[in-house]
């Protein structure tokens, strides 16, 4: 069967171990190879095209059920850490139970940039159901160094999320070379155009990386949180769940690295990051006015 645009495929000489789109098929000589997005991880990826083979909807339904598993658990358990957040909250708000306030929070605000806008649509609903206020902008890998400033005046948030897709190329280098990397270097610039706006780590908070992405480099640049430690493949939506929890920690707290990480769908291998102030903010008092 002939492998079209958009078609869903595995790679033979992994045993079609992820779900890939194809973007585009090129050709290079004689041969063809196709580009690669990963359906469920933010992987990008060339393969000669007779590796492909297209995956019927039978399997891919079966694949995909194994991530939405992780998903909802992983959702889950975020709803028990941001209900505990809540009720603490509530408790100290009203000295202990002690006094009736109707109080309201402000959780930070989100904007989301990414590379794909299959992935931006599903992590802003991600962001919808979980209750975090969010932008979303679609914008290509290698022009989000040019158009980070602009958006930062435009937008004006609180946590600052910078994602698509990458990967890491034996061929290119060593793991220590940025040049090794499909778009490691284009977010590494995009943080350094961010903190010359904003320096303080506290006052915008930035979450930067996709899968393999060269970590050290990003956190370097400034980043609060990254991808990928040990150069693995990190979930679609992990970002979501790491912004998230900052932007319903308040911002007297500090949120511990593993408390971010640990409702993630990848861990500390593909995830890490530093020491970082949550950004909600609770007043009072709150009334509703009837006309």
């Amino acid at each position: 069967m002939e492998v079209k645009l958009n078609d869903i495929v595995g790679r033979l000489s992994y045993n079609c171990d992820i779900l890939f789109r194809v973007i585009d098929i090129r050709k290079s000589g004689e041969s063809k190879f196709a580009i690669l997005y990963g359906e469920d991880v933010r992987l990008v990826a060339d393969a000669p095209y007779e590796d492909l083979v297209i995956i019927d909807q039978s399997e891919q339904q079966r694949m995909a059920q194994q991530f939405r598993s992780l998903e909802e658990q992983s959702y889950k358990l975020f709803n028990q850490d941001v209900k505990l957040l809540r009720e603490r909250q509530e408790y100290e708000s009203t000295g202990g139970y002690n006094q009736e306030y109707n109080h309201f929070q402000v959780p930070g605000k989100v904007l989301h940039l990414d590379g794909d806008p299959t992935y931006l649509k599903k992590c802003l609903s991600l962001y919808e159901r979980i209750g975090v206020p969010v932008f979303g902008v679609h914008c290509n890998e290698k022009e989000m160094p040019i158009k980070i400033s602009q958006l930062l005046n435009y937008y004006r948030p609180d946590i600052l999320v910078i994602t698509g897709h990458d990967a890491y190329s034996k061929t290119k280098g060593k793991m220590s070379d940025l040049n090794a990397y499909r778009h490691s270097k284009h977010f590494m610039q995009t943080v350094q155009e961010a903190r010359k706006k904003i320096p303080h780590l506290d006052q915008l908070v930035i979450f930067a990386g996709a899968c393999q992405s060269h970590f050290e480099s990003l956190i370097h640049a400034g980043a609060n949180f990254a991808s990928s430690p040990s150069r693995v493949n990190i979930h679609a939506l992990d970002p979501v769940y790491i912004v998230a929890k900052i932007s319903f920690t308040p911002f007297m707290e500090r949120v511990n690295v593993w408390d971010v990480l640990r409702n993630t769908l990848t861990g500390e291998k593909g995830l890490g990051g530093i020491e970082t102030k949550g950004v909600l903010r609770t007043g009072m008092p709150y009334k509703i006015y009837k006309e």
